[in-house]
């Protein structure tokens, strides 16, 4: 992976109470970096770890996490399978803790819980692991986490059956949104579990570095400059995982001024199209698979018919089929899987809540100073689980 260029693009001076956050979407080029680079010395001690668990025919891999954490999991969760030849799923881990025995039924099947976590204080990151070492027999962990020195890590660092994967520590956004963390999280899951046989993975951090310098944002200006009082975003497989991120991004940011509604490229058709207004703006993210784009395709041009001109637009990483006044391209990825794509993709989201934020008069660094939604959820109880 080449080094990635500056942070920042000669662009306008960041405004008071967006200085986390517009600093952490742009530093991610260089974190990504630094993050292959990280990959690269620890791929011994990783195989190590992942080898004998890899042999087992048998293994259940669970991806998980909450929020835009679960999102990573889903984002990840295809091209892992493909690279692993074993069972992947992603399970949030709100999902393991209210419900568990209908996420471990199989208490004899070897499992990696590979845990994704910006802080590691979540009380369900915590408790979602401690149900998984009390109902399955076999259950070796894998915790990617931005905090050395949160709750997750402190109580795997020293286990044999665990292997925390650290990101660089700027990576632990101080912003209120996952922005920098999620992406490097992400790096984290396709280097250990897939490396060198994901597409894309070592072009990403370039890919990012022209999408932040290019004429991108402009466009994004231009489409929050309208001012939509409503989002729609679609993808399919991990950009259906990608658009629910993007779409949770736009309520954390605007503080639920905006209104937000993510759903797959087919999916929105069945009840959520009532969603639309004529101040909708919808953004379709193009699969570069030859198959399930032409269902992205298919929505986008349907989508265009309906809306006013320049409130629908795609990001892709390849332009065939696309009108390029209406195409935020993301180059260097035409050939990328899904999963990779998401990566630099992900980033028009960010800049697009950072603006429609700044455009609502919020702080996005802090769009809850009264506490109603918080950086850590708080107000969660753990309630113990009766042994089985």
């Amino acid at each position: 992976m080449t080094t990635a260029g500056p942070e920042t693009a000669d662009r306008p001076e960041v405004p008071q109470g967006a200085v986390h956050t517009h600093r952490e979407i742009h530093q991610q080029p260089r974190l990504w970096a630094e993050m292959a680079s990280r990959m690269a010395k620890e791929r011994a001690a990783l195989d190590t770890f992942l080898a004998p668990l890899l042999a087992e025919d048998r293994l259940r891999i669970v991806l998980t996490g909450a929020g835009t954490s679960a999102y990573a999991g889903q984002i990840v969760r295809a091209a892992l399978r493909g690279t692993t030849g074993r069972a992947v799923e992603a399970v949030a881990t709100t999902d393991i803790t209210a419900t568990p025995l209908a996420c471990f039924e199989e208490r004899d099947r070897p499992t990696l819980l590979v845990s994704f976590a910006r802080s590691g204080n979540s009380p369900e990151s915590i408790a979602a692991t401690e149900i998984a070492d009390q109902l399955l027999d076999n259950c070796a962990h894998l915790v990617i986490t931005c905090n050395a020195e949160g709750s997750l890590a402190a109580r795997h660092q020293d286990r044999t059956d665990s292997y925390v994967l650290l990101t660089p520590p700027e990576a632990e956004d101080q912003g209120f949104a996952m922005t920098s963390s999620l992406t490097c999280m992400l790096l984290g899951a396709l280097h250990s579990l897939g490396g060198s046989r994901i597409r894309g993975l070592d072009g990403c951090a370039d890919s990012a570095t022209a999408l932040l310098s290019g004429d991108i944002p402009d466009k994004i200006a231009e489409l929050t400059d309208r001012a939509p009082d409503r989002f729609v975003y679609l993808g399919s497989g991990a950009l259906q995982a990608l658009a629910s991120e993007s779409a949770l991004k736009l309520l954390e940011l605007t503080g639920g001024a905006v209104a937000a509604l993510s759903d797959s490229s087919l999916g929105f058709r069945h009840g959520p199209k009532a969603f639309l207004t004529q101040r909708t703006a919808a953004v379709v993210y193009v699969s570069n698979d030859p198959y399930t784009r032409q269902y992205d395709l298919d929505i986008f041009r349907e989508l265009s018919t309906g809306l006013p001109a320049g409130q629908v637009v795609a990001v892709a990483g390849r332009p065939d089929g696309l009108p390029a006044k209406h195409t935020w391209l993301v180059d260097g990825m035409a050939d990328a899987d899904d999963a990779t794509l998401a990566l630099p993709a992900v980033l028009c989201a960010q800049l697009v809540s950072l603006a429609a934020s700044l455009a609502c008069g919020m702080r996005p660094d802090n769009p809850f100073p009264d506490g109603e939604v918080n950086r850590v959820v708080q107000g969660v109880t753990i309630h113990a689980l009766p042994e089985r």
